[in-house]
This record gives C-alpha cells, sequence and structure tokens, in this order.
C-alpha cells in the first residue's frame, strides 16, 4: 500500500513538471517567434519605403501583413527616412510577447 502511494505521488510531481517545461517551452518559441516577425516586418517596411521593393502598399500595411503571416499583430510601425521602426506582439496561453525592430541603411549611408 505505501508503494502504490509513493508511486501516485513521484507520477504527480513528474506530470506536474513536465507541464511547467511544456508551458516554458512553449513561451520560448512564442517570443522568438515574436522576434522574426518584428525583423521581417520592419525589414519589409524599410524596403518598401526606400523602393528595393516594388508594392502598391504603404510600407506599414505590408509590415502589418507580413506580422500577421508569422502569426504577430502589428503594434507600431514608424517611418523616419528609410529606417522603419516596428513593433509587433504575440499571444501565447493569455500572455503577450512583444519585440521591437529597426531595419534600413546603415547609418552615415
Amino acid at each position: 500500500m505505501a508503494g502504490s502511494a509513493l508511486a501516485a505521488g513521484v507520477l504527480t510531481v513528474a506530470a506536474s513538471l513536465s507541464l511547467g517545461l511544456a508551458a516554458v517551452g512553449g513561451a520560448a518559441v512564442t517570443a522568438q517567434r515574436a522576434a522574426g516577425a518584428a525583423d521581417a516586418a520592419a525589414l519589409a517596411a524599410a524596403d518598401a519605403s526606400s523602393g528595393a521593393i516594388v508594392t502598391g502598399e504603404e510600407p506599414c500595411a505590408l509590415a502589418a501583413r507580413v506580422a500577421a503571416a508569422s502569426r504577430a499583430t502589428l503594434v507600431s510601425c514608424v517611418l523616419d527616412g528609410l529606417v522603419a521602426t516596428v513593433q509587433v506582439e504575440s499571444a501565447y496561453a493569455g500572455l503577450a510577447a512583444v519585440s521591437r525592430a529597426r531595419a534600413g541603411p546603415p547609418e552615415g549611408f
């Protein structure tokens, strides 16, 4: 009887640790996805504003579409000449992962 209680306790602890690790892993993946979405959106906006790519969309509208393709939401988009600064948000289990990125020509160009 005592062995059964010990085994049940060990299984409960193992299951709890597994669920906790899965939650942390999912949050880490979401944070990386948000960072990638921000990078891609900033590059798209900077390329559109510089004329490097030809599109009928405004640079920030293109950035929003690129972020949405990565399952993220564009929160802000600011163009300063040829430099684009964006902020995106992605959700996981009710928590928001926020990432910012900036793209454009090198300084002094």
